[in-house]
């Protein structure tokens, strides 16, 4: 690995979140424009447009030969989305869960999950699954739209503050175009850029495509989410932090690997390992969140901590699964299912205990 894959690598990423910063700004302006609500512009092109990168990359890697890396940089974003940038925003201030949340948007979350198991059981996502979940992402961008009346006071002032409409002569359509233009030739050079360095960094360590994508790019495609979830935390807009990243799982589940098994040729292969480890605890995670959410619909910062802490753990699993894979005894998978297993169950106890107001201290055997 020489000083050229590095710059790559980091110049990829940088072009990434430049252009969907880009992508947002222009179709958000254009759509303001036209007379859309500012709520609906922030709730379905701000929330999407945060998962550009994503698309980008899964469908750059699907396209030039990684599926690797385009199934581990959704799951592997999911996992970090959930644990380490919900964490890291409720550690800064706790974050309030809306009602809506609690009742649709991760039930959503936790059955789209189930879903992407079950497509994937046969070794790979097809054009058909493909079909089926890019369905399920318009069904519900229609319906976000429908109900985006009933968004939260608190959230329709910040994303209108964000976003009012402006007055725009022909000159400021043009540039807003040229945005949205200029923000997806960006990410298309900027995924290619970031792939072919993942490759590179994956090659060199002597680790597979899928943990790089679990990890690193995962990391780095969850940029603009990470900046969107604290920003909006620090700034008060704590609907809007955890909506973000509630949507943007949905968003990479439905949309992201629906349009990359759509035109990936043959589908997108799916790794045994994939199925087996990566993917359950994806799942698990978005479990995990239900109960959390029901505590006082507060994210706590000692949740938020503990969610931080639980991504550590998964982090250190993937370095010692792709090191040392006889370390453990073959019973690596075991170990770390049964660890988010009983921090689930764990999770549970606690957020009804608090919910309903029991004395008797958590014990676990």
């Amino acid at each position: 690995m020489d000083i050229l894959t590095v710059i790559l690598f980091f110049a990829g990423l940088v072009l990434l979140v430049i252009g969907a910063e880009a992508l947002v700004r222009g179709a958000s302006s254009i759509a303001t424009a036209a007379g859309i609500s500012p709520l609906v512009v922030g709730l379905t092109v701000v929330a999407f447009g945060t998962s550009a990168p994503e698309m980008a990359v899964s469908v750059s890697s699907a396209i030039g030969g990684n599926p690797n890396v385009a199934i581990g940089n959704v799951v592997g974003s999911n996992i970090l989305n959930v644990l380490f940038i919900l964490g890291l925003s409720a550690a800064i201030v706790p974050l309030a869960v809306s009602r809506q949340l609690i009742r649709l948007d991760v039930p959503l979350m936790i059955g789209v999950s189930v879903l992407l198991i079950v497509l994937g059981l046969d070794g790979s996502i097809g054009r058909l699954d493909g079909a089926i979940l890019f369905t399920g992402i318009l069904a519900y961008t229609g319906w976000t739209i429908i109900s985006s009346r009933r968004a939260s006071k608190a959230m329709a002032e910040a994303i209108e503050g964000e976003f009012a409409p402006r007055a725009s002569s022909s000159l400021a359509i043009f540039k807003h175009v040229a945005l949205v233009l200029g923000g997806l030739g960006l990410l298309v050079l900027g995924s290619e850029w970031f792939v072919d360095g993942a490759t590179e960094f994956a090659e060199a360590l002597g680790v597979s495509d899928l943990v790089i994508g679990l990890t690193l790019v995962a990391a780095g495609t969850s940029m603009p989410e990470l900046a969107t979830s604290v920003v909006a935390s620090i700034r008060g807009a704590r609907d809007i932090a955890v909506g973000n990243v509630v949507g943007s799982n949905i968003f990479n589940i439905l949309a992201v690997l629906g349009l990359t098994g759509l035109v990936a040729d043959g589908g997108v292969a799916v790794a045994d390992s994939a199925l087996r480890v990566d993917m359950p605890i994806m799942l698990i995670v978005a479990v995990i969140c239900l109960p959390s959410f029901f505590t006082g619909r507060m994210i706590t910062r000692r949740e938020g901590l503990a969610f931080i802490a639980l991504y550590v753990a998964y982090v250190f699993y993937l370095f010692i699964n792709a090191t040392r894979p006889d370390a453990l005894s073959g019973q690596a998978d075991m170990l770390l299912g049964a660890t988010f297993v009983a921090g689930a169950l764990a999770w549970g106890a606690l957020a009804l205990r608090e919910r309903f107001g029991a004395q008797t201290p958590l014990t676990t055997g």
